[in-house]
């Protein structure tokens, strides 16, 4: 006796959460490293408000979601004048096209952190210059 299989229907809707969630679950790691200069004691932070932007798309972001051995504003960690600063931050899932984006901190003041045109790998994990 043969079955018939049939391809199920499956709502758009459910099929866009799904995407979402799979995302969801890839985390883009990117440590950092801070040059202070100068013969002063420099003080660093980050906001909440920091992003991965996809370069090809602008509208698509990865949000911050975990930070390590940097503050969050408003307090600022200090960075002792010519060392090097290391620190570490987690963002959610990149879209699966992504072929490169930009870091950028969004904030009402001058200096945020910008790194761009970061080129994408297959592990998601990445180490950067922050000037």
């Amino acid at each position: 006796m043969n079955t018939i299989k049939t391809k199920p229907f499956i709502d758009a809707s459910l099929k866009e959460a799904n995407k979402e969630l799979h995302l969801m679950d890839k985390i883009v790691i990117v440590h950092c490293r801070f040059q202070s200069v100068g013969f002063f004691e420099e003080k660093i932070r980050i906001w909440q408000s920091t992003f991965l932007y996809d370069d090809a798309n602008s509208n698509l972001l990865s949000e911050l979601i975990h930070c390590e051995n940097i503050s969050y504003y408003p307090e600022w960690t200090d960075v002792p004048p010519g060392k090097t600063f290391l620190f570490t931050l987690y963002f959610s899932g990149l879209p699966p096209d992504c072929k490169s984006f930009t870091l950028a901190e969004i904030i009402p003041e001058s200096n945020g952190f910008f790194v761009p045109n970061i080129k994408r790998n297959k592990s998601d994990v990445y180490n950067i210059i922050i000037d």
